[in-house]
C-alpha cells in the first residue's frame, strides 16, 4: 500500500453527478431482433447476450434502471445498453474506470424509486453534489489501486468455482463407487431411503419463538428465527416438504423445524453426513407431487433408492467431502475479507480522506 499518501494536496472540485458522468436510458432490443454477433448486450444484471450491432463506443459504464438496480458494470468494447439500463453518455474528460468505481461508491440501491419493480431514476442521482479529483492522473491511480482488489476478488471467485467443480466430480465418483478408497474393495448396496432413515415433520413455531433463544428455527431456506426449545438434538439431514424442495442441508446441533421442512432420524449403521451428500445428488424436483407449489411426501422420499457402502467407507468419504467444503468456506471468507477491504479503500480514496501519490 505504498502508493497511498495521507494528506497529499491536489485540487478536488465539488460537482453535480450529471456534470461528471451523466446517465441515459438504454435502447430497446426485442429478443426477436437479437442477431448473434460480437458486441455485448448489457442488461440490468450485466452482459447477457451478444449482438451484431452496437449503440455505444466502448469503454463504457452502465447500471440497472429497472429490475436489478445497484450493481455497476464496466465494459471495454463497443456495446448495446439495453433499455433496462442506464449508461454513461459522456465521461467529460474523467477516467472511465474511475467513473466506474465512483458510481459503485454512490450505492445506487439507495435511490430506488419504484414501489413494485425496483427502479432507478437518473434525475435522483444527477443532482447529487460530490467531490472528485481534477487531476486525471490521480483518478487513474485510484482506479488502478481498486482494480488490484477486483483482480484479487476475481481470482478468489475463480478458485471457489474450481473447488466446487472438483468436489462435484469427486462426489460423482465416490458416491457411486466408480472410484474406491484405497484399502476398501467392498461393494455398494442398494437401499431405499426408508431403510436408512425416518422422515419426521416439523411443527408450527409461533408458540416457541424467542429472538434470543438458544436454538435455530429452520425453514426451507435456512434459519428464520430462534427458540429455547428443540424438536431434535442429533445429527440430521433436512429437506423441504413444500416450497423449496431441492436444497437439503445438514444439522449437527439441536434445532426446531417448521411444518414445511422435513427432518430425519438416521438409523444406526448409516453416517448422517454421508447421507447428506447423497441427498445433494438426488434430483428432488423430479419427485415433485404438486402442479402449483412444489411438494414432497414422506412416502415418496422413503421410496427413493440409493447406493451405500459400509459404515467405515461412508465415514471416510464424508470426511473427504467435508474437508473440501471447509476449503470452499475458507476461500469465501478470504473473498469476503477482500470485499470489505475494497469497500474501505473506496470510502477513503473516493472521498479524498486518503490521497494517492502521483
Amino acid at each position: 500500500m505504498g502508493e497511498l499518501l495521507q494528506g497529499k494536496q491536489t485540487m478536488w472540485s465539488q460537482k453535480k453527478v450529471k456534470d461528471i458522468a451523466p446517465l441515459q436510458r438504454g435502447f430497446d432490443l426485442p429478443a426477436t431482433k437479437l442477431q448473434n454477433g460480437k458486441h455485448p448486450v448489457c442488461y440490468s444484471n450485466g452482459i447477457v447476450n451478444f449482438h451484431n450491432e452496437f449503440k455505444v463506443k466502448g469503454p463504457g459504464v452502465f447500471t440497472g434502471r429497472s429490475g436489478t438496480i445497484g450493481n455497476v458494470f464496466f465494459v471495454n468494447e463497443d456495446f448495446w445498453p439495453h433499455n433496462t439500463t442506464l449508461w454513461v453518455t459522456d465521461f467529460n474528460g474523467n477516467d472511465e474506470k474511475f467513473v466506474y468505481y465512483f458510481y459503485q461508491h454512490l450505492d445506487l440501491k439507495k435511490y430506488n424509486a419504484g414501489t413494485g419493480v425496483p427502479t432507478l431514476n437518473r434525475n435522483d442521482v444527477h443532482d447529487l453534489m460530490v467531490s472528485i479529483p481534477d487531476d486525471i492522473k490521480e483518478q487513474q491511480k485510484i482506479a488502478s489501486i481498486l482494480s488490484t482488489w477486483d483482480k484479487a476478488i476475481g481470482l478468489k471467485e475463480k478458485l471457489i468455482e474450481q473447488k466446487k467443480e472438483q468436489k462435484k466430480g469427486l462426489m460423482q465418483k465416490l458416491l457411486t463407487g466408480e472410484v474406491r478408497l484405497s484399502g476398501f474393495d467392498e461393494d455398494f448396496n442398494l437401499f431405499k431411503l426408508n431403510q436408512i432413515l425416518k422422515i419426521r415433520h416439523g411443527k408450527d413455531q409461533k408458540k416457541v419463538e424467542n429472538e434470543n433463544g438458544r436454538y435455530p428455527i429452520l425453514g426451507t431456506g435456512g434459519q428464520i428465527g430462534r427458540t429455547d426449545q428443540f424438536l431434535y438434538n442429533k445429527e440430521s439431514v433436512l429437506i423441504g416438504r413444500k416450497g423449496t424442495i431441492d436444497r437439503p442441508f445438514y444439522m449437527d446441533k439441536p434445532f426446531w423445524t417448521v411444518d414445511t421442512l422435513f427432518y430425519t432420524e438416521i438409523n444406526d449403521g448409516f453416517h448422517p453426513k454421508y447421507i447428506y451428500y447423497l441427498f445433494t445428488r438426488i434430483p428432488w424436483k423430479k419427485y415433485n407431487e404438486a402442479s402449483g407449489v412444489p411438494s414432497l411426501s414422506a412416502s415418496t422420499i422413503g421410496s427413493i433408492r440409493v447406493l451405500v457402502p459400509s459404515y467405515q467407507i461412508q465415514k471416510e468419504i464424508a470426511q473427504i467431502l467435508t474437508k473440501m467444503d471447509e476449503e470452499i468456506v475458507l476461500l469465501r471468507q478470504e473473498m469476503q475479507l477482500l470485499k470489505v477491504q475494497k469497500k474501505g479503500l473506496m470510502q477513503n480514496l473516493l472521498t479524498g480522506k486518503v490521497r494517492v501519490n502521483i
